[in-house]
């Protein structure tokens, strides 16, 4: 892999220098994740303790992560954790959360690789800003596809400098990578563990940031990012499978709604919230139902009243969840055009 150069830094005062803790976390990645792990060991920031951590992966990802820091000898503390059972982004990233101790936590993916700067110019960042924001996103480069035909690229989530407050994020909700956060640990504190449920934590983090201390963007390519990854979009080839995604999405958005109106409470601006949130939630709700009721007419009940849902959507829904044989076609056109 090609050196990656990042920007010049000013000089630190050491002598006040904050422990930091990265937080990597792993779920089938046996032929990536080791690339992973090398880019938090290589980290140039000192005081640093490496939380890696395998999320009960039916592969050898953790024996992976084990044998690639088995010979480490650096200054960095090294923890180890397998879970028992699967927990999902949310809760996973909680539970290092609250097996760390730094004051800056930074959140690593076991598919991506993270330069060797990148805690350090995360602190310089923090400390310039004397320290006060809870969030601080960097921009991502992304990694080559593999198959020699895609070309690396800059990729530049939302500038989060422009979110100041509720109404900010009310009015145009960021696009975010969350392998690229780093937050503040008086942030989780105060909030406490994410629901699990939820597919991710980078809404999550970055609402509860900008509802106190404030979110940041450091544009700077910190991290190579592999697309496709746990939260990458996926090709579905059978109708089934595409039910059982839909399914699974809709269950992440529910806790990721349900877990966004407890952190608006929490910085009062609960009523507000429900407001913003209710569109969305009576979709999601909605969904969840069709495919919970059981037979055609509690179905066609749900098609018919639920006037808060747009038209097309209750009648697609309804088709997946009630005959989704009429389907079958267009993914066997699918599978035929991608071969």
């Amino acid at each position: 892999m090609p050196a990656f150069a990042a920007p010049a830094s000013p000089a630190l005062d050491h002598s006040s220098s904050p422990l930091v803790s990265i937080l990597l976390i792993a779920y089938g990645q046996q032929h990536v994740v080791a690339d992973a792990v090398r880019g938090a060991l290589a980290q140039t920031w000192s005081p640093l303790e490496i939380l890696i951590s395998d999320d009960a992966s039916s592969d050898d990802t953790f024996n992976v992560i084990q044998q690639t820091v088995r010979d480490y000898t650096g200054p960095h503390h090294i923890v180890l954790n397998r879970n028992a059972q699967n927990m999902g982004i949310s809760a996973h990233l909680s539970k290092l959360a609250r097996m760390s101790h730094g004051e800056l936590l930074v959140v690593m993916a076991g598919d991506d690789i993270s330069v060797p700067q990148r805690c350090t110019r995360l602190v310089q960042t923090w400390l310039a800003h004397e320290r006060r924001p809870d969030l601080i996103a960097s921009d991502l480069m992304e990694l080559d596809g593999g198959d020699g035909n895609t070309a690396p690229g800059l990729i530049v989530p939302t500038d989060l400098n422009a979110y100041h407050g509720f109404d900010d994020w009310r009015a145009h909700r960021p696009w975010l990578v969350g392998a690229a956060h780093a937050w503040s640990r008086r942030l989780f504190e105060r909030f406490g563990d994410m629901q699990p449920g939820s597919a991710a934590e980078d809404q999550i983090m970055t609402f509860r940031a900008i509802m106190t201390g404030g979110a940041i963007s450091l544009h700077e390519p910190l991290v190579r990012y592999r697309r496709g990854g746990l939260s990458g979009r996926k090709r579905w080839a059978t109708v089934s499978s595409y039910v059982a995604h839909q399914q699974r999405s809709n269950r992440y958005v529910l806790a990721e709604l349900a877990q966004l109106q407890q952190d608006a409470c929490t910085a009062d601006v609960g009523e507000e919230m429900r407001a913003a949130l209710a569109p969305k939630l009576a979709r999601e709700r909605w969904m969840h139902d069709i495919f919970a009721a059981r037979g055609l007419e509690a179905r066609l009940r749900l098609l018919l009243g639920g006037h808060a849902v747009k038209v097309g959507f209750r009648i697609r829904m309804f088709l997946y969840a009630t005959m989704p044989w009429v389907y079958a076609p267009v993914f066997a056109l699918k599978r035929w055009n991608n071969q």
